[in-house]
């Protein structure tokens, strides 16, 4: 699945690419066989093409794939190993640990001046230089420097022959042009030994921007097995692609002057790279719901209706197809619109209009059908019987006199109706949704209520 924070790099990327009129290349890393499924890789390319990042436009390039240059990683394998930037090696991680006494110390160079030769079992190591060190310019990070002593001959093959994970990405970007690498913090400890890899194949190594890392609530990197973390899954509950991209550009950067609801195409023109803060950024849900709710809003009528289209059809709809009224919904719609977070929250406000008995919330029920209620709901069904005309505002009038015969204000007037009409307390304006409903469903529904109410009369709370 595509996890947010790879999102976020992708977009970081996308913006220096946009902004310096270069190229964003897409590389699906495939060569670890149990982590690569057809189904993902359709899945990275759709979330990628939601976000604005498509085959379509002439900054976007790729998809590569790293299993398709194997042998040019071979062919970097063999020039390493023909400098001397390279060596064989037969050690075991039991060998290791037996000639230094630790499980946890690194590799010792137990074999770098044996002379071995190519043979089954044996690793391809790369010759980390013993003095001096390697600094990597990184623009968030400043120029980190990382000694050479301290980093162990690190394997560039394994005992197969097959390249590992850091060779294959230094090779895959020399091949495909990268001048920027940037990519979240926590490759920031590769990076030194990919330096010296792209040094040591004759290179000028490109310019590394690591990203903050993200985190929850609790200030812990965000976890696939704790936390949502995939693209898809939030799109599927109904965020809009554009807020989601907005919020993410927002993690780790800030355009300034307390601005936070930007177009893409404006932050891309105020995006620097080099602005973006180094500490950690907390991925909060409460805000990215309502940046989506901002951008619901912002939708007309008509894009709207288009947008939760697919949450009034199956599988997401609770009604039938023939059950589902187009005609009502638009009459609802611009309502539901002003009060949504989420498109996928669509269904619990408009169900009671398409379902033959509303979807009732115990607890909801509860709270509005309390002692009086029966003798509320009697009177308003009365009246409602020969309102004319079938109006919100003629049906506010009746429900507020009849609350006044109770003692009651509208508020409370209210409730015990929408519940015997809606099944909820909360939802879309009671009087406007009582006009698209009709007479007819209306009354039959109240009926239905005092009929429960009949034979589970609301108790007084006991003291």
């Amino acid at each position: 699945m595509f996890h947010v924070g790879g999102a976020r790099s992708a977009l970081f990327n996308w913006a220096v690419a946009k902004q310096t009129g270069g190229r964003f290349v897409l590389r699906i890393e495939d060569t670890d066989t149990s982590r690569n499924k057809p189904e993902w890789v359709d899945g990275i390319l759709a979330a990628h093409a939601a976000l604005g990042m498509h085959a379509d436009d002439p900054t976007f390039e790729g998809p590569y794939f790293q299993s398709a240059n194997l042998d040019k990683h071979r062919e970097a394998l063999r020039t390493l190993l023909a400098a001397g930037s390279a060596y064989y090696c037969d050690c075991t991680r039991d060998d290791v640990t037996a000639r230094t006494g630790s499980q946890q110390s690194g590799y010792d160079g137990h074999c770098r001046d044996r002379g071995l030769t190519e043979a089954p079992g044996r690793a391809l190591r790369f010759r980390t230089p013993d003095e001096g060190e390697t600094r990597v310019v990184d623009l968030i990070r400043g120029n980190p420097v990382f000694p050479n002593g301290a980093m162990e001959d690190f394997v560039v093959a394994r005992g197969d022959g097959s390249p590992v994970f850091l060779l294959a990405n230094v090779v895959d970007d020399l091949d495909e042009g990268i001048t920027h690498v940037i990519r979240g913090e926590e490759h920031l400890s590769n990076t030194p030994k990919q330096q010296l890899l792209w040094i040591a194949l004759g290179a000028e190594p490109p310019v590394w921007a690591h990203l903050p890392v993200i985190v929850n609530e609790k200030r812990q990197k965000l976890s696939k097995r704790r936390d949502k973390v995939a693209l898809e899954d939030y799109l599927a509950e109904g965020y809009l692609p554009a807020a989601m991209v907005n919020y993410l550009m927002l993690l780790g950067w800030a355009p300034g002057n307390d601005e936070e609801i930007l177009p893409f195409e404006e932050m891309i023109e105020r995006f620097r790279i080099e602005d973006v803060n180094s500490a950690a950024a907390f991925f909060d849900l409460k805000k990215l719901a309502a940046f989506n709710g901002e951008y619901i809003r912002a939708l007309s009528v008509d894009e709207f209706i288009a947008a939760v289209g697919p949450w009034l059809r199956a599988p997401h709809a609770p009604w039938a197809e023939e059950q589902f009224d187009p005609a009502a919904f638009a009459a609802v719609a611009p309502l539901a619109q002003s009060r949504v977070a989420l498109l996928g929250d669509i269904t619990d406000n408009v169900d009671f209009l398409f379902l033959d008995e509303p979807v009732f919330d115990e607890k909801s029920w509860n709270k509005a059908m309390k002692p009086g209620a029966v003798e509320l709901l009697t009177d308003v069904r009365a009246a409602l019987a020969t309102l004319d005309p079938w109006e919100a505002e003629p049906l506010k009038n009746t429900v507020a006199t009849a609350g006044e015969w109770h003692g009651m204000k509208l508020g409370k007037a209210q409730a015990p109706v929408r519940v015997a009409v809606t099944g909820r307390t909360i939802g879309l304006p009671l009087f406007e949704s009582l006009e698209v409903l009709g007479r007819e469903r209306t009354l039959g529904r109240i009926d239905a209520a005092l009929a429960a109410l009949a034979e589970n009369p609301p108790q007084d709370p006991v003291r």
